[in-house]
């Protein structure tokens, strides 16, 4: 028998599935990004909100898949009282609680942004993950679609901020209330006819996906794909589903608007959403937002489920290269809509809302693809590197790096091994760092300090071994009072700044 003890085994790093670590760029990128769409709701009177990632699951409600499970489709835990907890699935449920829960001290309407992560537990793949970021922005308590119109024109200034300019996107308008009316014209109106109408919903949100042909199996006898899976479809004949086609496959709103109004004659829904739709043309146009910004588009069927009234969606109109090396245009970035019911579940009373969501991370991708994000490249720390290692010479390090932050300047000391002073060299050409300020005894003795522009005179580390070899290298590299550190360091990297421009240009 051995009785030799066994060796521990080491635990294995391994990300969770869904789930990414964010870099230093990737978490710069997005507060660039976030800074300027939040001056913008700023700018629109909007106010910030923060609301906890934990929400009790039944806050959740309908919109979660449909499951028996409280933890399918979303995180969840109980707490010590057994009642179920979740992780938020979006922004908009829990904006719907905290406006119920102080509905007496929120002055109506109420206008707000959030931004944060939402979590899905779902299965994750290529582009989808388990935890993402949202931006959110809502008005509660407007009941008029001007409202909306000022949603989308939010919107279109929103992706304009960040760069996008016209003709690279545009802001697409739809209504469910049409939808509802056209669903009653042919004969789906009525609370027997719930089930179909859903199966309706869910079919012509494949179009995307599937096209006409694929949408017109699923709203008709149902749809066999490659694998041979049947899907029932919403059992509609020949003429129902021309009609639903022809609703959604409206591609010029002013050609069709005509026809549009006579197939949903008669049906109050109907009338009322062409109407809206009219009156949200009208109201963006007055305000100088044509239709190469927000255009009336029945074809948007992307959450037609879940909005009560105007459905937008943001969509960015210009080419990139998949992963497959195939030319597409990027597509949806964002969208929202109106959604009266959800406040109302909790209040027992009519609230109207409507508000938009972005995918913050699509977004970052679509910016980076056009050049518009990280151009402005942070500039690493000033490096002070260490000669000596008694507390009067850390002490005169630990200043300068305090002089030059207090300055304005990024400077950080070195903090590793300074023994070897190549080391140094070769963490600064690593990190990236634009200057290196030198002083060792006789410096110290003299109240000077070396100066060296790692940019202009950057070169192998690796050759650098030694103080004495650093000695016989003058390049790029001077010797200032100590006094004249802040302002040489200045001039260093102003020289620097004009080289990056000038470098740009040229490109």
């Amino acid at each position: 028998m051995n009785d030799k003890q066994k060796k521990p085994q080491k635990l294995k790093a391994r990300l969770p599935r869904g789930f990414v670590d964010r870099t230093a760029g990737d978490i710069r990128a997005v507060n660039e990004m976030t800074a300027k769409i939040r001056e913008v709701y700023e700018h629109y009177g909007f106010d910030p909100l923060e609301t906890p990632q934990f929400e009790y699951t039944d806050a959740l409600g309908k919109f979660l898949p449909d499951s028996d499970r409280p933890n399918e489709g979303v995180f969840s835990l109980q707490d010590d009282d057994e009642q179920w907890m979740s992780l938020r699935y979006d922004l908009t449920a829990p904006l719907a609680r905290h406006v119920a829960e102080n509905f007496n001290e929120i002055q109506l309407p109420y206008r707000t942004y959030r931004a944060g992560y939402v979590f899905r537990n779902e299965k994750p793949g290529p582009g989808r993950f388990r935890q993402f970021m949202q931006f959110d922005a809502d008005t509660v308590g407007a009941p008029g679609v001007q409202a909306d119109a000022e949603m989308c024109m939010m919107m279109a200034d929103t992706l304009e901020a960040l760069g996008i300019k016209r003709g690279d996107y545009v802001i697409r308008v739809n209504n469910r209330k049409v939808l509802d009316g056209v669903l009653e014209a042919i004969g789906l109106g009525g609370d027997d006819k719930a089930g179909q109408r859903l199966n309706v919903l869910r079919a012509i949100d494949k179009l995307d996906k599937f096209g006409p042909e694929g949408v017109a199996l699923l709203l008709g006898p149902g749809r066999k794909d490659e694998s041979g899976d049947f899907t029932k479809g919403a059992g509609l004949d020949r003429a129902q589903i021309d009609k639903v086609l022809f609703f959604v496959g409206i591609k010029d709103y002013a050609e069709s608007a005509s026809r549009l109004a006579e197939l949903v004659a008669g049906t109050s829904k109907g009338a009322e959403g062409v109407e809206e739709l009219n009156f949200i043309g009208a109201l963006v146009a007055s305000a100088g937002y044509g239709s190469d910004r927000i255009k009336i588009d029945p074809s948007v069927v992307r959450g037609l489920e879940y909005y009560t009234g105007p459905v937008y969606e943001a969509e960015l109109s210009f080419d990139v290269t998949n992963e497959k090396g195939e030319k597409v245009v990027f597509g949806s970035v964002g969208g929202g809509g109106r959604y009266d019911g959800l406040v109302s579940r909790f209040m027992g009373q009519p609230v109207p809302a409507t508000g938009f969501s972005i995918g913050v991370s699509r977004l970052m991708t679509a910016l980076k693809n056009l050049g518009k994000l990280g151009a402005s490249d942070v500039i690493e720390p000033v490096l002070v590197t260490v000669m000596d290692g008694d507390v009067e010479a850390m002490g005169r390090y630990q200043k300068m790096t305090q002089q030059l932050r207090a300055a304005g300047i990024r400077a950080e000391m070195f903090q590793g091994n300074w023994k070897k002073f190549g080391n140094q060299l070769k963490y600064a050409d690593r990190r990236g760092c634009p200057v290196a300020i030198i002083q060792g005894g006789d410096e110290r003795a003299t109240g000077v300090v070396q100066i060296k522009d790692l940019i202009e005179g950057k070169r192998l580390s690796g050759e650098i071994e030694d103080n004495a070899s650093w000695r016989e290298a003058r390049v790029a590299q001077e010797t200032v009072p100590e006094a004249d550190l802040v302002t040489k360091v200045r001039e260093i990297l102003a020289a620097q700044a004009e080289d990056r421009t000038r470098a740009g240009n040229a490109q």
